[in-house]
């Protein structure tokens, strides 16, 4: 027996729209697919400027630390001469103590050895002045 054609293109109907709708369905995910890959082509390329940008970072950081460490260490070293060196001050009592004698003792009005000399003699020379007159 015959199937009528009717009957035939009734039952490839059905089986046709599930194999179109199949086909979109297909075409979909392959585009889903695609996009997914592009994403994830994308973050793989944004992950790996990331990490080289943190790479930078990390080895100007250690630069920098480096830097920091040897002033530290340089502060450190000058800080320590100075403490030793505060022991050679005077402190203010002893300071005012020697201008105490320092002006007790006033030092400008002192002669000097030549200046007592000269003040000698030009006494001398006035004194035999009138000798040879």
């Amino acid at each position: 027996m015959a199937e009528d054609p009717r009957t035939q293109q009734i039952s490839q109907d059905p089986v046709n729209t599930i194999i179109t709708e199949f086909g979109t369905r297909l075409s979909e995910i392959e585009e889903k697919q695609r996009l997914i890959k592009d994403r994830v082509l994308l973050v793989g390329e944004n992950l790996i400027s990331t990490k080289e940008d943190i790479e930078k970072q990390n080895l100007e950081f250690k630069k920098q630390i480096s830097e920091l460490q040897a002033e530290i260490k340089l502060i450190k070293q000058i800080t320590k001469r100075v403490i030793n060196e505060l022991q050679n001050f005077a402190r203010k009592p002893e300071l005012e103590i020697l201008e105490r004698q320092i002006k007790m003792f006033q030092p400008l009005e002192l002669a000097r050895i030549k200046d007592v000399k000269d003040i000698i003699n030009q006494e001398i020379s006035k004194s035999l002045k009138p000798i040879k007159s």
